[in-house]
């Protein structure tokens, strides 16, 4: 719980922590978007008119044209025109979230707020228990795409493109675990440490320990073993540590790093 704010003194002078009221847009559409967020409006749910939100809310029409548009910025709500349409609550697709991640992620990777190695330590606390997931709750389509991408991975060494096909293992083995929100958390995470961090100047030599280990996470998939498969994804992803540019920087500045 937080401390009361309370009064200073400045001599004779009281000084009162006000804090200074916001603009009444921005009062509606933070109350409009906690009804969305606690479930009170679901997704696909007509809100009332602006005449009916203006009486509602006491405040002109044009203020609740504001807040609706600072909703709408932040893909909360959408207005369709026509006899039918109105102005009804978002229904967020997977793919926004991914992208809004990915977004919000690249812009604060490599600073002060997220480090190239906080980004591998979420990952392997995301991917080892995805690993354990996927040998429990994998089908054979699961085992056919691993397999499939491994192939291309082996196809395509000579090409320069394998980079991609890395990322799609990961994916897969996600998709595996059977968890949608998982797969909206790391795809992003995955992106990012590709597009910016992966060092193209990986020896050649590096790959073929991947294509090793990606064979030896399939086959404890295909096996069902849930303690091999996060066993073997965590040696996988502290292997592919040194892969990514950067992060020999980042860990000697942590503040937990003993000197």
């Amino acid at each position: 719980m937080m401390a009361p704010q309370r009064a200073a003194r400045q001599g004779e002078r009281v000084v009162l922590p006000v804090s200074k009221l916001r603009p009444a847009y921005q009062q509606v559409a933070d109350q409009l978007r906690e009804l969305i967020l606690n479930g009170s409006l679901s997704a696909g749910d007509r809100l009332p008119t602006e005449a009916e939100l203006s009486a509602n809310f006491g405040v002109s029409r044009s203020t609740i044209r504001e807040a609706l548009r600072l909703l709408a910025s932040q893909h909360l709500i959408t207005t369709l025109r026509g006899t039918t349409g109105g102005t009804f609550v978002a229904k967020v697709q997977p793919e926004q979230v991914r992208q809004y991640l990915e977004t919000s992620i690249g812009l604060m990777s490599g600073t002060a707020e997220i480090s190239v190695g906080e980004m591998l330590e979420a990952r392997e606390m995301l991917e080892v228990p995805a690993a354990r997931l996927a040998a429990e709750r994998r089908r054979e389509h699961h085992l056919e795409a691993l397999r499939a991408v491994v192939a291309r991975e082996k196809h395509s060494r000579e090409r320069g493109v394998r980079f991609h096909e890395h990322r799609t293992f990961h994916t897969a083995i996600v998709e595996a675990a059977g968890n949608g929100l998982l797969v909206m958390m790391t795809e992003p995470i995955f992106r990012v440490l590709q597009n910016r961090f992966l060092d193209p100047g990986v020896p050649a030599e590096f790959w073929p320990q991947v294509d090793r280990d990606h064979e030896e996470i399939i086959r404890c998939i295909e096996e069902g073993d849930g303690e091999a498969a996060a066993q073997a994804m965590r040696e996988h992803l502290r292997r592919l540590r040194p892969a990514y540019v950067g992060l020999q920087q980042a860990e000697s500045t942590r503040p937990d790093r003993v000197r």
